[in-house]
């Protein structure tokens, strides 16, 4: 069925919210780190928040976050190494619902958290997995991340799109296609790290929820990535007419080029229903609009 809702469906934007190769890209050049957060979110509309994997934020800190952000921007949080690579699930479900009140405060501005399955976490614990869900509140949004290949085999699949449809639990989705697009010179070490960081994963382009998290790993070389945006954008047209909220992180070996990754996905999505413009195109803050082009 598809959706008449004016609501956005798209969000889109990077795994960090601050890194210094963006000043003059993404930030104005005179930008102070202090204001990162602020001039981020008023340019692009959500961030992945790997953060929160490696460490939990002060109560202090969860309120500033939601002060420097407009209503609009989605924080998509990953939950905590304490939760999810720590053994079952189910042994840190005390863990799970202290990260989630810490967040709380954050209200609108909370996209889905993301479980991020680690590589030895297989289709034999799918068990641990499913009592880990049913006791996960459904009313907050949540994505689930798996990286064992044995997750990808049809049988196994079927199994945990089954289990995530069950719950309303979103997939998320890798694409690391791009890193095979060839050589770049002065990029061939960051393209190398990266290969062996990723998970060597198939992009199966399914979805489980009423949302679904996508995690495109892009080429430094931002026009080699033109045929896969081209075919992201065709998909992506169509799930959002379908009623689905696309949320699109751009990593990128080289970090420079992720904001110029998401402008050039934008630019092909421009004026679907349930895309709204990207902030970054009106930005003018410090006094200094910023062109790439």
């Amino acid at each position: 069925m598809t959706s008449t809702s004016d609501q956005p469906r798209f969000y889109l934007g990077c795994a960090v919210w601050a890194h210094p190769s963006w000043s003059g890209v993404l930030f104005p050049r005179n930008a102070r780190s202090a204001d990162y957060l602020r001039l981020y979110s008023r340019r692009l509309t959500t961030v992945e928040g790997n953060t929160t994997f490696y460490a939990t934020p002060s109560a202090e800190t969860v309120r500033r976050w939601a002060d420097e952000t407009p209503p609009s921007f989605r924080f998509c949080f990953k939950l905590p190494r304490d939760v999810s690579h720590q053994g079952p699930l189910m042994a840190r479900m005390r863990e799970t619902e202290t990260f989630v009140q810490r967040m709380a405060p954050l209200g609108e501005r909370l996209g889905p958290f993301f479980l991020q399955l680690p590589p030895g976490y297989t289709p034999r614990q799918i068990d641990d997995l499913a009592a880990w869900l049913q006791a996960w509140s459904p009313a907050i949004p949540l994505a689930v991340e798996v990286r064992h290949s044995d997750w990808y085999t049809p049988q196994e699949e079927a199994a945990l799109m089954a289990l995530l449809e069950r719950h309303g639990v979103g997939r998320v989705l890798m694409d690391v296609r791009p890193l095979d697009l060839g050589p770049l010179p002065g990029a061939d070490d960051d393209l190398r790290r990266a290969r062996d960081n990723k998970p060597d994963v198939p992009l199966h382009p399914l979805r489980s929820a009423s949302f679904t998290l996508i995690r495109y790993i892009g080429h430094p070389d931002v026009a080699r990535n033109d045929p896969l945006l081209d075919e992201w954008a065709a998909r992506l047209r169509t799930w959002i007419a379908e009623g689905t909220t696309v949320f699109f992180f751009m990593h990128c070996p080289v970090e420079r080029e992720s904001p110029l990754l998401c402008r050039a996905l934008q630019r092909r999505l421009e004026g679907a229903p349930g895309v709204p413009p990207l902030p970054w195109d009106s930005a003018t803050d410090d006094g200094e609009q910023l062109s790439l082009f």
